[in-house]
């Protein structure tokens, strides 16, 4: 009788719902799943790219063909648009801003890209402070564009990459129930 007692008592702290005993039954993601979730992203990532330079292209093309822009002699504005370093850039900064906020916005939203809810995981606080823009912005520059978590295949003990450092976040893995869209 006394044990059974006992073991009641042990298990009722771990039953109990706090965001302690939570999210210390999440282990830090390791670098496997976050390469995963990365070339899942990438694929999405170059379709959100894809889709805005289609969009500044054709609005640029329209341009021209309609004398919004000075062709300045080329005869077709593929032409025009190829050798203006002016164009190419803008179509660069807007492709860029536009998959940067893909990521800043669902990091935001939910903590997950797509390609991290795919693979269980999600960024968290290791601070009290909010998850705010320039955050997470930090955290998007700091990544190097993904190399920052390669700092993972090293830091074996604490499984944080160098984003995760910079902005004071962790990536950690989601039980099937967390990552469950109603649990949001």
């Amino acid at each position: 009788m006394a044990k059974s007692k006992k073991s009641k008592k042990v298990n009722a702290p771990k039953s109990s719902p706090s965001v302690t005993a939570e999210s210390s039954k999440q282990q830090r993601a390791g670098f496997l799943r976050r390469l995963a979730a990365m070339i899942y992203d990438t694929l999405v990532a170059t379709a959100v790219g894809m889709c805005a330079a289609m969009v500044m292209i054709v609005f640029m093309v329209v341009s021209l063909k309609n004398g919004l822009f000075d062709m300045q002699g080329y005869a077709e504005p593929n032409e025009f648009i190829q050798h203006s370093l002016l164009f190419t850039t803008i179509i660069q900064v807007w492709v860029g801003l536009w998959i940067a906020g893909f990521f800043l916005w669902f990091w935001k939203r939910g903590g997950q890209t797509l390609g991290m809810r795919a693979w269980r995981l999600r960024i968290f606080s290791t601070n009290e402070l909010p998850m705010t823009w320039s955050r997470l912005l930090l955290r998007l520059v700091a990544s190097l564009g993904g190399l920052g978590t390669l700092l993972v295949l090293f830091d074996l003990k604490n499984k944080q990459s160098l984003q995760d450092r910079v902005a004071n976040t962790e990536v950690l893995t989601l039980t099937k129930n967390q990552n469950d869209h109603k649990s949001w």
